[in-house]
């Protein structure tokens, strides 16, 4: 019977964080928790993906503001034949290779590319706010579900503690029956508690079970074997104060810092649908070349050469030729008029010209400035747009100050009655567990019934656990209250 006493005063001195039984394998404390969630839950890296896109965003509008330079190259070829038009024949005998480059640079300076640098400033900004407030929020899921594995070890724990107490007191039913103090129903009843309560340290066990996979659900990793959880929670009066505590919610709550960016951003979304009606000036350059090369270019230097000699032979019919004046002079001088290999050389070198060897075409420059008159309301419209988008995010930011004067007073109400609950609940445990000894004994010297000890089981059972739920209820309203103000209080 005192072996059974020691048991019940043992379970209501055991600190309910330190209810699991040590193991080998890993080890997991609240922090590190915390952090696996931060680098794996996925929907919180989604939050991240948002991000980079309001970057990418951000860059391409300060792309705006500088210059666009294109450049292209292409080759084109076209077979040697002549083509007719009106009867006569035009083109290249030869087949002819073309190449053509050309380098272009436009800029365009204007009020609502500078605005779009701005918006897209204050939607990073309010991405970060967002990665913010996510974080806050995954943070504040991982504790509450940390606390609801830990609450299932503690009841667990519980029940198996039970369960040595019905066996024991199943032997001492067994014992009296055996010297005629109890009868073979005591017996049977001590039977039942004792399979009842295997029934509920198998439920226990499995709860324990369910509720880590969801905390590595939270974390986005694979539950190892064997992990146990190390952090210990302290229950503690609380000393923080309402008015301080909606002073920091108001200053770092990160889910009201987010939708302030958003309304920020929808104020220069406003301005930048204004700024439709300023004018725009652009600029233009350019440059460009172009090359043309025949494939076979002996048709041309056999024209030359005809040519050459069809001038020669002019020549020599010269009137003066003719009237036999200076005819030395005259053979000299026509015998000059000749096509030489050099020529053909030269005109074979000033040929090769594709692809790269091209004609530069005359530079370009341009500047233009545009003024918008009227557009069919098309401005007008998107202004109200931006404007009625900025009211609805001075509404939500307005909504959600609400909502923290009303989560933040809630939460800690709920926290000063969860210490207050904490408290009476280990008063009814312990005179639970007393009224579970007395009730043990005087079955033991025969005073009362098999009956009256289940029932005092059952009342201290119910007790304790109100007691261990009441402890965490605690916790998890001080994560409550955390999550609320927007930042970690111990």
């Amino acid at each position: 019977m005192r072996q059974l006493i020691g048991i019940l005063l043992v379970v209501g001195s055991v600190q309910l964080a330190q209810a699991q039984a040590p193991t080998t394998g890993p080890v997991l404390p609240l922090d590190e928790a915390i952090q696996l969630a931060v680098r794996n839950n996925p929907q919180f890296l989604q939050s991240g993906s948002a991000r980079q896109r309001a970057a990418a965003a951000l860059r391409a509008a300060k792309g705006q503001l500088l210059p666009v330079v294109r450049s292209s190259f292409g080759s084109s070829y076209r077979e040697g034949r002549q083509q007719f038009f009106a009867g006569q024949a035009f083109g290249s005998t030869s087949d002819v290779l073309s190449s053509s480059a050309d380098l272009s640079l436009d800029l365009t300076i204007s009020a609502a590319s500078w605005m779009a640098r701005r918006q897209q400033a204050a939607n990073l900004a309010a991405s970060e706010s967002d990665i913010s407030s996510a974080e806050a929020t995954l943070r504040s899921n991982v504790i509450t579900q940390y606390l609801n594995v830990l609450q299932a070890q503690s009841r667990a724990t519980l029940q198996d503690t039970l369960l040595v107490s019905t066996q024991a007191a199943l032997e001492l039913a067994r014992a009296r029956e055996q010297v005629g103090a109890a009868t073979t129903l005591d017996v049977r009843r001590a039977e039942v508690a004792v399979g009842q309560q295997r029934v509920a340290v198998l439920r226990e066990r499995n709860a324990v079970e369910v509720e880590k996979l969801r905390l590595f659900q939270q974390l986005g990793v694979e539950q190892p074997e064997g992990v146990t959880l190390t952090s210990a929670f302290v229950l503690e009066e609380p000393s923080v104060q309402l008015g301080s505590l909606l002073d920091q919610a108001r200053r770092q709550n990160p889910a009201l810092a987010a939708l302030n960016s958003r309304a920020q951003a929808t104020d220069v979304g406003v301005s930048s649908a204004r700024s439709s009606y300023f004018p725009t000036l652009s600029f233009s350059s350019g440059v460009s070349g172009f090359s043309q090369q025949l494939r076979n270019i002996d048709g041309s230097i056999n024209d030359s050469r005809l040519n050459a000699l069809s001038q020669q032979r002019s020549c020599f019919s010269q009137d003066s030729l003719r009237r036999g004046a200076g005819l030395p002079s005259i053979l000299q001088q026509c015998g000059q008029i000749v096509f030489t290999d050099a020529q053909a050389s030269a005109l074979r070198d000033a040929n090769a010209q594709f692809p790269f060897k091209m004609t530069r075409s005359p530079l370009q420059f341009s500047a233009q400035v545009s003024l918008p008159i009227f557009d069919g309301f098309t401005r007008e419209q998107r202004i109200q747009e931006a404007t009625a988008s900025r009211n609805d995010a001075r509404y939500r930011v307005r909504e959600q100050e609400l909502k923290l004067t009303a989560d933040v007073t809630s939460a800690y109400r709920n926290l000063t009655t969860a210490y207050q609950t904490v408290r009476l609940q280990e008063q009814n445990s312990v005179a639970a567990r007393e009224a579970l000894a007395l009730a043990q004994e005087r079955f033991r010297v025969g005073a009362n019934t098999f009956v009256d000890v289940t029932q005092a089981r059952s009342d201290y059972e119910r007790a304790e656990t109100d007691r261990i739920n009441a402890i965490y209820d605690y916790h998890k309203a001080f994560a409550a209250l955390e999550a609320a103000v927007g930042r970690p209080l111990r």
